[in-house]
């Protein structure tokens, strides 16, 4: 009788439900289920923490709107990934999470690692069970993918007792389970879309906010159409950037903080009124704004600010039946409307400031410098990560995107440390293609220390990642090197160092180079485009840029007093 394993019932059924990459570290009891997947076809990633193995893993379910798969040890392994499953979830990003445990029949007695995981899961995850026997494992992985995917997005998790890992079953006794089709798409409802055509219609300053919702809804080719066509100005959020593409004429997003304050309708597109948006509020928003809500879910309605218009589903179907209804009777908004002239100003002069700033030749550079030189050199096809503090906001300003999902940064959560568990995702996927695009990670010098031993990963598996570390020497900033060898002879370290310090200039590239990368120091703006220029060139190796700027360097003055960590 042809005989199956546990771990090859999970491989095979994540492989059946079109599970592509799965991430993870190996130990007792999943080193059999690694090994199982690579056999059914499943791409395996070895990565240095769970943490960063479940934030790949997600990240490829944004990317290509299948989950990965995170494969984690028990107890302290599980523990270790719950952070992943917590953005993931809050991101709105499948991904399935399996966690060996411990065998069935120790359950309660103190077993090697024994966890609650089921329960514990029950708080990061939108799914989360154990297969009850080996026959139970193809319908359990079916349920857990599905519901990954299906309505909002978020992590799952199945649970494996270590002895039904190598446990085997005759294959005639397990029933097959297809592949879960694509979520369902679902419209809005006729009267509402013809409500908020009208509510549109009315707006004397309109504003469309653009959110990775959309992004994952796949949307953009509508989104455009819908844009040129009625002529209105919109704004991406962070991971709503390249749906469409930042050059884009009515992109607003150089006057974002004008834009939202005297916006009179919001046409929110995939997005939450949440900090990121300032949860759409006085003072940063009119306190009159009138919200037309789009969201595949409806608890998302109403959140903070009742809609005056809520329209439940697909967002790209929603968006198609706007577009149809205006197209009845051709409505634009004029081009030459007081408005757009007053967003165009505003545009004008942020520029003018963030240029003023970017061509100062002062060395150590800042963060405008760096990011205008990158900008300038950077593929307009490529794949930006970013995360850090001033890292992170500057960047999303001055580093454009042109193309949907192609942007990955800390997202709702805030997360910090996602940066190298996204680029090696990305870099794994676009490895698949006849035409691979090159994937650029940004970070913060304090944002690389969360997981900057995944170079090694990066190494490993040969992924031309390019690592920027923008190394200010600390978190939000830090200090020179003679002022920090001054201040060490004041006393211990522990007592007399601002907390928001790290070791200046540490030497970042030589943790790439250590593992057969490539590093760079780089302190001018001619060695920063000699190294990126040679990093591009290079498609063989990972490589790390570390720029060392000026640790005083900050943001340019905003324009509100009140503003501080909130333009996200």
């Amino acid at each position: 009788m042809d005989e199956v394993t546990g771990a090859q019932l999970i491989a095979e059924s994540l492989k059946t439900q079109k599970v592509e990459f799965m991430f993870g570290i190996v130990g007792v009891p999943v080193i059999e289920v690694a090994m199982a997947a690579q056999a059914a076809g499943v791409k395996y990633v070895g990565m240095r923490n769970e943490q960063a193995a479940c934030y790949a893993a997600s990240a490829v379910g944004y990317i290509t709107g299948r989950p990965g798969a995170c494969l984690v040890v028990s107890g302290p392994g599980l523990i270790h990934a719950l952070g992943g499953m917590a953005n993931a979830n809050i991101n709105c990003w499948p991904v399935i999470v399996i966690g060996g445990s411990s065998d069935r029949s120790q359950e309660t007695t103190g077993a090697f690692q024994e966890f609650p995981q089921v329960e514990s899961c029950h708080l990061y995850s939108k799914f989360s069970a154990r297969p009850s026997s080996l026959e139970a494992i193809p319908s359990v992985i079916e349920k857990a993918v599905r519901t990954s995917i299906y309505g909002r997005p978020g992590a799952v998790y199945v649970d494996i007792a270590g002895d039904m890992v190598n446990a085997k079953i005759e294959r005639n006794k397990v029933r097959e389970v297809p592949c879960c089709p694509p979520p369902p798409v679902s419209s809005a409802a006729g009267d509402a879309i013809e409500k908020a055509v009208s509510v549109l219609k009315a707006a004397k300053t309109p504003l469309v906010i653009i959110g990775k919702g959309a992004a994952y809804s796949r949307a953009e080719d509508v989104l455009r159409q819908f844009v040129e066509e009625t002529g209105l100005p919109f704004l991406p959020t962070p991971m709503g950037k390249g749906v469409l593409p930042d050059d884009h004429p009515n992109c607003a997003a150089a006057a974002r903080s004008r834009a939202l304050l005297h916006a009179d309708v919001v046409l929110l597109l995939g997005a939450r009124l949440n900090w990121m948006l300032h949860f759409g509020l006085p003072p940063r928003f009119n306190p009159h704004v009138k919200v037309i809500q789009v969201d595949l879910c409806a608890e998302e309605m109403g959140n903070n600010v009742t809609p005056r218009v809520a329209l439940l589903g697909d967002i790209g179907a929603v968006v198609a039946q706007l577009l149809t209804c205006i197209r009845n009777d051709g409505w634009r908004y004029l081009s030459n409307s007081e408005w757009w002239g007053t967003l165009k100003e505003k545009i004008a002069a942020n520029a003018k400031i963030s240029k003023a700033l970017a061509l100062k030749g002062t060395l150590p550079m800042n963060y405008y410098t760096v990011f205008h030189h990158i900008s300038q050199l950077l593929p307009h096809d490529c794949i930006i990560v970013s995360e850090g503090a001033n890292t992170m906001d500057i960047g999303r300003t001055m580093l454009n995107n042109y193309l949907p999902r192609h942007r990955l940064d800390a997202g709702t959560f805030g997360t910090m440390g996602v940066g190298l568990g996204f680029a090696i995702a990305a870099a794994a996927v676009e490895g698949t293609k006849i035409k691979p695009q090159r994937v650029v990670c940004v970070e913060g010098d304090s944002a690389f220390g969360f997981s900057g031993m995944e170079v090694e990963t990066m190494c490993r598996y040969n992924l031309p990642v390019i690592v920027i570390v923008v190394n200010n020497n600390g978190i939000y900033s830090g200090l020179d090197p003679e002022t920090w060898k001054e201040m060490s002879k004041m006393g211990n370290l522990t007592s007399v160092a601002p907390p928001v310090a790290l070791l200046p200039e540490a030497r970042y590239d030589e943790v790439m180079t250590a593992f057969g990368g490539r590093g760079f120091l780089v302190r001018t703006p001619e060695e920063l485009r000699d190294a990126l220029q040679l990093s591009l060139d290079d498609w063989e190796r990972p490589c790390l840029l570390n720029v060392l700027i000026d640790p005083s360097s900050d943001r340019k003055q905003q324009e509100f007093p009140w503003l501080t960590r909130s333009n996200l």
